[in-house]
């Protein structure tokens, strides 16, 4: 017990183990020189370019350097000089006038018309791949090595005697706001990411060595959309859909959007949004990438969206003739159609 009182934290990130000053004469320590990098829905290291869109994948990503532990934290990386100037100057915000709509709207339920995606080479490739995967899978056994999917914990599976440990981990989801770093579930912010990658987990189970399955045979895809005077763009962050039974559909007010996902047993993503604008269908397009599926809607009338759609509310249910209740004007919106994702709005590129 005495020992433990001299170990200290290793900073170099992505080891995060504890050791002893006076015995660190050997290189151990297996880390990552480089940053972590966060672009579109890739996380990543710089030093060694290993991608993945999972983030317990990413913290699992094993060091592409081995050196001595230190306990110096590393430094944060300087802002690049045009960054400086900006935090420095005042800000203008300028925004196109919101214009009200003048033409008429169809009905919704207006015919719709399905678009032709271009489809990437790359997505192709991918889907191949994700084919060949699934028919070449192994029995389900757990692979020595492999670590915990729980977040925030590192354990590694050595043999059906590790389940008889505990695991110490993160039930929530990492945030990444305007230079702090946290888990959702227990709040304990930082700016420094290799502080954060070592906060113990709030919640203690099982560890979980797979991945969970797709509930209701469904898939959750972040999106999201911008605008430009012309032209209105959403886009859907997924990948390894198949491009040949996924579409996209259109009407002047109704986007439908529907992408299958095979190695997820069929499962698909929808997106049916009533649109705030009118659009010309015969000169919207798509295109179907690797990463994600991108919507270029033209707008049928000048002028800016104040959103991009009208929030859809779920049909009243009959009431039984046998017990009359006064109709109440309900004023209320469900808001459930609109899948929002707070984390992926927050700009947290590291590059």
């Amino acid at each position: 017990m005495p020992e433990d009182r001299n170990l200290v934290l290793c900073y170099n990130r992505g080891c995060g183990q504890m050791f002893d000053p006076a015995k660190n004469d050997k290189d151990e320590c297996r880390h990552h020189p480089g940053s972590p990098v966060f672009h579109d829905a890739y996380k990543g290291w710089s030093c060694c370019n290993k991608k993945s869109v999972d983030f317990t994948e990413f913290l699992n990503i094993k060091g592409c350097t081995v050196a001595k532990h230190s306990n110096v934290k590393p430094p944060e990386p300087e802002k690049k000089s045009l960054d400086k100037e900006l935090d420095k100057k005042e800000v203008i915000e300028v925004r196109a006038p919101l214009v009200g709509p003048q033409l008429a709207r169809p009905p919704f339920d207006s015919p719709l018309v399905q678009l032709e995606c271009r489809i990437a080479d790359s997505l192709k490739e991918a889907v191949q791949k994700s084919v060949q995967k699934v028919t070449t899978a192994d029995d389900g056994n757990i692979a020595i090595g492999t670590t915990c999917k729980n977040g925030g914990c590192s354990t590694a599976y050595e043999g059906p005697q590790t389940n008889e440990t505990m695991c110490v981990y993160h039930p929530g989801c990492p945030v990444f706001h305007e230079g702090l770093k946290f888990w959702s579930c227990c709040q304990k912010r930082t700016t420094d990411f290799n502080t954060f990658l070592s906060q113990p987990g709030c919640t203690t189970g099982a560890h979980k060595w797979t991945k969970e399955g797709t509930p209701a045979g469904t898939v959750k895809c972040r999106w999201d959309w911008h605008q430009t005077p012309e032209h209105v763009i959403v886009s859907v962050y997924t990948k390894k859909y198949d491009p040949t039974q996924s579409f996209v559909k259109l009407n002047p007010i109704r986007l439908y959007t529907k992408l299958v996902f095979h190695e997820e047993g069929d499962a698909v993503f929808e997106l049916d949004l009533e649109l705030r604008g009118v659009v010309n269908v015969q000169s919207s397009s798509a295109s179907m990438l690797a990463t994600k599926v991108e919507i270029k809607l033209k707008k049928a009338e000048p002028g800016a969206w104040s959103k991009l759609d009208f929030p859809r509310t779920e049909p009243k249910k009959e009431v039984s003739p046998a017990q009359p209740v006064q109709e109440v004007e309900d004023d209320s919106v469900d808001l459930s159609s609109v899948e929002t994702v707070q984390i992926n709005k927050v700009n947290i590129s590291a590059e």
